[in-house]
């Protein structure tokens, strides 16, 4: 750490970041943060990374953070702010610590009654903060350098604890004022370590085991909220589980990614009507259900037509198992309640083999091979023929949803999608943030609909002025296609673009590759000359029929 920075608070919250891991901090300046920027840039350990706009900004933290496990985003007072929120409260909803910092008034305006730029227009700066407290655990506002360390530490050790974005407002005179708070060396953060309650932690897992041991044949599923409890190993202690009982297990689809799908218990995506092939069947015929960190919304249960009863489940939370849903525990953590499971439970493959009765391999596209008019399904094979686990997916909001679920991810190999909040337009972004994080250590593809790319589609530029070499796959389908099968409208038609001018266009000092495909044939090539490509950004443009959309997306949009 470089100990030769002043000591001011921008160069302290600089120490912090690089304390954390972090590399790459995301921002739109503007002159409330001008100087915060001017300090964060002293420390040569980090890299800015100047973006289109906020929203856009905010989507790349969010991507960075999936990647890092925690991000920085920085933006100017209100007019900045205000635009990030959006990304900000879909970072709340995936459990990811974003730490939003953005410049406020000079701290002496804050005792008078003058209006000032970029507010709307009332003499009183507290609109921002006030909605930012309803998408973030924790807000401050730094008015004095003198508690600025303590109020700094708190709100990044709450992010990290809570796994939630924060919000930190920094009056725009501070930042480069030195104070001795301030000074190197700077002691790195220690999160407080959570601990079961050792007398109901085996009251709960005696109970548990003695209804699995009068189970027939029990099932794992795995959800999206052991996101927020990664550092405590939960994931690990989920697998160890499924290794030692037996048990088939599946994962909800937004916790695809989590869980390693090439285990011979892994059963695939557990999502109602629109499960994997044979999926649905065994997790519903189970007489005993165990869901670890699930999210039901009306999304992950097909509108609430999951046929799975309350009566016969286990579900292990945060800090909270509930059995049958009457009888409740608390204060026993989940990755303590799956590895005291893993030590006691009794092996049983009665769901596995039930579900290897059943299944029957699904079929290849019938078009496959024949080099003809690209469809869907067709693509969608090839692709999963390009994984490699040196890789990372990233599907935006609609029917990549449906076809990001039936690849199966080689050991290793990434998986990002963002359903509990769904902002269309949100994997640009996200695809900026995970290559940046991941760098050398993982390529990210993306699947991404003409719809979703036409709202934030600058953020290609910034992706070639940094850099990054991620394949980006559009979907050309004419308009919102998930939109089209939950609702359709003149609203659902958007104006043809030439996706791949633009990006040439992005491209005024640097190389990119850019693909048109309208043929089977002409895919396989594109994604064949991309993966060689590493050096730069490949974009493949997909045309494809306006109505080939994935029968999953039929089924769920009928009933969402």
């Amino acid at each position: 750490m470089n100990d030769d920075l002043p000591s001011n608070m921008g160069c302290y919250l600089a120490r912090r970041f690089v304390q954390l891991g972090i590399e790459d901090f995301f921002c739109v300046p503007g002159d409330y943060n001008l100087v915060l920027l001017d300090q964060f840039l002293r420390e040569k350990k980090l890299r800015m990374i100047n973006c289109c706009n906020e929203l856009n900004a905010g989507y790349a933290a969010d991507g960075y953070a999936r990647a890092k496990g925690v991000a920085v985003l920085c933006v100017t007072f209100t007019v900045g702010g205000l635009s990030a929120i959006n990304a900000v409260a879909g970072s709340y909803s995936d459990n990811l610590p974003v730490i939003v910092i953005s410049g406020c008034p000079n701290s002496n305006d804050f005792s008078t009654e003058r209006v000032v730029h970029h507010t709307i227009g009332l003499p009183q700066f507290s609109q921002v903060s006030s909605c930012f407290r309803q998408v973030t655990c924790h807000t401050a506002i730094i008015k004095s350098v003198e508690n600025a360390a303590q109020k700094i530490d708190y709100a990044i050790e709450q992010a990290l604890a809570l796994r939630k974005p924060v919000y930190l407002e920094i009056a725009c005179n501070l930042p480069a004022v030195e104070h001795y708070s301030f000074k190197a060396p700077v002691c790195p953060l220690s999160g407080s370590v959570e601990v079961s309650n050792r007398e109901m932690l085996n009251s709960c897992v005696n109970e548990i085991v003695a209804v699995l041991d009068e189970s027939v044949k029990p099932v794992l599923v795995a959800g999206s909220k052991m996101r927020r409890h990664l550092n405590s190993g939960s994931i690990e202690a989920f697998l160890d589980l499924a290794d030692a009982s037996g048990y088939a297990y599946a994962c909800m689809p937004d916790a695809k990614g989590l869980v390693d799908e090439n285990k011979p218990s892994f059963i695939g995506t557990y999502w109602g009507q629109v499960s994997d092939p044979f999926c649905c069947e065994a997790v519903e015929s189970a007489d005993r259900y165990i869901f670890v960190g699930p999210n039901f919304n009306d999304y992950t249960t097909v509108g609430y037509s999951t046929l799975i009863s309350e009566s016969k489940m286990i579900v292990i939370r945060g800090h909270e198992v509930v059995i049958g849903g009457s009888l409740r525990f608390h204060g026993v953590l989940q990755a303590d309640v799956l590895r005291s499971l893993t030590k006691k439970v009794k092996r049983n493959q009665a769901s596995l083999n039930n579900w290897r009765r059943m299944f029957v391999p699904p079929g290849l596209p019938p078009a496959l091979g024949k080099g003809g008019t690209l469809t869907t399904n067709v693509l969608m094979h090839h692709i999963q023929c390009s994984l490699t686990s040196d890789m990372a997916i990233v599907v935006e909001t609609g029917d990549s949803w449906f076809n990001g679920q039936k690849l199966r991810l080689p050991s290793g190999c990434g998986y990002e999608c963002q359903m509990q909040y769904g902002s269309i337009g949100w994997s640009v972004g996200a695809v900026l943030g995970m290559s940046s994080a991941l760098k050398d250590e993982k390529r990210v593809l993306a699947l991404i609909g003409d719809g979703s790319f036409q709202m934030t589609c600058q953020e290609v530029s910034s992706m070639i002025k940094f850099g990054c070499n991620p394949i980006i796959v559009l979907i050309n389908n004419d308009g919102y296609t998930i939109e089209v099968e939950i609702h359709d409208g003149p609203y659902n038609n958007i104006q043809s673009w030439n996706y791949s001018l633009i990006i040439s266009a992005f491209a005024t000092n640097a190389s990119v590759y850019t693909y048109k495909v309208t043929t089977e044939s002409e895919a396989e090539e594109a994604l064949k000359k991309a993966l060689e490509r590493k050096d730069a950004l490949n974009f493949i443009e997909c045309i494809i029929d306006r109505d080939d959309c994935s029968k999953e997306l039929l089924e769920w949009g009928s009933r969402v």
